[in-house]
Order: structure tokens, then sequence, then C-alpha cells
């Protein structure tokens, strides 16, 4: 073993024994895993037998085994899938980053109705699907009302199924509707913690206080909750990734989202380079050793930058992975970062593409509602 590799081993031991590191040394830790990735060693050790691109350095497999062997311990070999049903792509924000921002006037837009979205469901329950995640932009023409009614009638039909809703910043009054009427979840991505870079990225109107905010009405409110980051993302910084990693191990989410930034070709950062899949993969696996009992995304932006970037987030670490149950007419219309996969299958060959690329990384498909360990769920 190396000198590097021993000392990655020592932080990793320390890492997953007692949650945390320093500053410096998590400094450390990232500098030395990006150095061993483009060094020599890169490349010489197989992870995965079934996956030929499943190959790192030995500084990385050390953390990826570590990564597994906690979520093992929380969750086995299960992976859970989540329906997603992206149901509007209009906004009322006007994010730099985000291809279905309001200044947008190339974005082809929709919304769906009520019985569509329902059909959705239908389809994914009949495929094994056991929680729908319904997500939009910040479309107003959905109202409280119409929110609690969907929520409601979904409950309704499928009550042993999670209901997760993503459709951004609304008053806690807002948050308790829905909840009352049956939703469970509710993901929310931070993006950066840091109120500088979160100006950087967001119009005025927005503020990283008032997200947060939101994300704490949730939690008192009894959600399961998911907030969560880009990685490489214009302006991020290795001090803005610690600031995230405090926290949210601070906030103590039940879920968390981190994915690459992907560019979009009608934004501001247009030219802006792309976070990386090395750079995702190690905080995937950082994440999981902070907060082990978290669900953790492997993101359809890990399987746009890469072919096997999902099953190489399972083996970082991951748990978790959201197929498309969108009516196929509209999925190349949510665009929020070019490139995204999966526009155009139907849904019940994405569950089966779903379940090889998980048991080809030594995983098993859960249909199950997938709770985070350890949240009592009321039933």
């Amino acid at each position: 073993m190396s000198a590097n590799a021993m000392r990655i081993q020592t932080l990793i031991d320390q890492l997953e024994m007692e949650r945390t590191l320093s500053d410096a040394e998590l400094e450390e830790l990232f500098a030395i895993l990006a150095q061993a990735h483009k060094g020599p060693g890169a490349g010489k050790v197989q992870i995965c037998a079934d996956i030929p691109q499943a190959v790192c350095s030995e500084e990385e497999a050390i953390l990826y085994a570590a990564a597994r062997r906690v979520r093992e311990q929380y969750y086995g070999k299960d992976v859970y899938l989540r329906g997603l049903i992206e149901f509007t792509n209009y906004c009322r924000n006007d994010c730099r980053y985000c291809g279905i921002r309001r200044s947008n006037k190339k974005a082809e837009r929709y919304r769906l109705t009520k019985d569509q979205i329902l059909d959705c469901c239908r389809q994914g329950y009949n495929l094994g699907f056991r929680t729908f995640v319904l997500q939009g932009g910040e479309d107003l023409s959905y109202t409280d009302a119409a929110i609690c009614d969907i929520v409601s009638s979904i409950r309704a039909l499928y009550p042993d199924c999670a209901i997760t809703l993503s459709i951004g910043e609304k008053s806690r009054e807002s948050y308790k509707a829905y909840k009352d009427a049956g939703a469970d979840r509710y993901l929310l991505r931070q993006e950066t913690s840091s109120p500088a870079h979160y100006r950087y990225l967001h119009p005025e109107e927005l503020t990283i206080e008032n997200r947060k905010r939101c994300l704490s009405d949730l939690k008192e409110l009894g959600y399961q909750v998911g907030c969560g980051i880009m990685v490489g993302s214009p302006g991020q910084t290795l001090a803005n990734v610690i600031e995230d990693l405090r926290y949210m191990q601070d906030f103590g989410p039940h879920m968390i989202g981190v994915g690459p930034f992907i560019p979009h070709k009608d934004t501001p950062f247009k030219d802006e380079a792309p976070g990386t899949l090395t750079d995702t993969l190690h905080l995937l696996a950082v994440i999981r050793l902070m907060i082990p009992g978290v669900l953790l995304p492997a993101t359809t932006a890990l399987g746009t930058i890469h072919p096997v970037g999902r099953e190489l987030g399972l083996l970082a670490g991951a748990n978790v992975i959201m197929p498309n149950l969108s009516p196929v007419n509209v999925r190349g219309k949510y665009l929020l970062y070019d490139g995204k996969i999966c526009t155009g299958d139907e849904a019940a060959s994405c569950r089966h593409c779903m379940d090889l690329r998980i048991a080809r990384a030594g995983y098993q498909t859960a249909m199950v509602r997938g709770d985070c360990a350890g949240f009592a769920v009321n039933d």
C-alpha cells in the first residue's frame, strides 16, 4: 500500500467512525483523491467485475469500499426506485443554470392535467413503483388547492405508496396543506450553502436564507426532506463544498441529491465547463460516510455524463434511482440541462433497463416505499 493509500485509509477510518473530519483533513482527503485519479495508479483497481468501466485508483477504491460497507449496513443490497413525474416545465424563477428558467423563450412549455398525472401513477403502480415524485418548476398555475387535490387523489388510489413533491419554495402554510393532503416527502436542493455563491447562481429575489427556511419548515412539519447540491457549478470552490457538507450534516436531511452541473445551451452558463463524474463520485462516498443513513440517489445527470454513471454512483454508496414515468411526448421538454438521457423510453422498458443496470452493479431492485432508515412512518 502506497503512502497516499495509507493516509486515505486513516482518514476514511476516522470519517467512518467519527462521521466528521476537520476542514483541513477534508481538503487533504479530496486533494489526495484528485491526485490519485490522475496519477500513474489511476484505473488499476477493478471494483465491479461486471462493469469494465468500474476502475479507479487504490485510494479511490478504499473510499468506495467504505461507502458501500456503510450503505449496506443501513440498506443491505436494496436499491429503491422512485417514479418521477415531471408535470410542468413552467417556472417563475430565472436561475442562471436552468434550462426551464422563465427567460428562456426557446423552451417548449407544457403542463400535465390531473388526469394525466394520475395515469402516470397508474402505469407506475402496475410496474411496481411504490413512490411517486411529482416534480416541476415553480408554476403558479397550480394553486395550493390544485396540488392538494392531486396529492389527495393519489393518496386515495394508492394508500401504500409514498408521495414526494419537488415544486420549490412555498410558504409554511402551503407545505402544511400538502402534508395534510397526503404528501410524505419533499425535495428541495439548496444547490449551494454559501450566500455569495448562491447569489451568483440565482436572481437577486432568491436567497439562501429563504431556501434554508423552507427546508427547516418542511422538516418541522414531519416530511422526509431532501436537499442537495450541484457538483462543479460555476464559481464553486472546495470551501463551498465543505460548507455544504457542514450544513447538510447539521440539518440532518433524509435524502441528499448530488449531481454534476451540466450546462444548458440557452442559459447564461452555456459555455461553462460541466462538473465531473469523478468529483461527484468522491462527494457521494464522503456524504455516505458523514451521514450514513441518508437516502442517496445515483442521479440521471450522472447517467448523462457517463454511460454507466448511475451504476458507478451505486458503487460509490448511492441507493436510489429515479426512472421517468412522465409521458414520452413531454420528457424532451423538461430539460434542466443539455443531453438528458431516457427522454424517449417507455416506462416499462425504462424499469427493465434499471433492473439490469442495478443487477450488474451487484445490487437488487426493491419495489417498496423505501423510507429513510430510522424514519418512523405513521400508518
